[in-house]
């Protein structure tokens, strides 16, 4: 490969904008949040381990679904 086509393919820039990633970092905690409300050694049938505890990984995973199927918006300079 020339340098010329080696720049071209570094200025392109991530695969996924700044939004994309905030919201996948964000999901990762969320899930991990999830994990640890499921931990502990008390009783096993209490409503936080049982529903709220599965309903958060869940909506953490839908979260990472998510944020990796949103486009991110492309600056337009040529728009006034």
């Amino acid at each position: 490969m020339s340098d010329k086509s080696q720049n071209n393919k570094l200025k392109e820039g991530f695969v996924f904008g700044k939004i994309n990633y905030q919201l996948f970092i964000a999901s990762i905690v969320i899930v991990a949040i999830g994990f640890l409300l499921m931990m502990g050694s008390e009783d096993i049938y209490s409503f936080t381990k049982i529903t709220l505890a599965p309903l958060v990984v869940v909506g953490g995973f839908a979260l990472g679904v998510v944020s990796i199927l949103i486009s991110p918006r492309k600056n337009n300079s040529n728009r006034s």
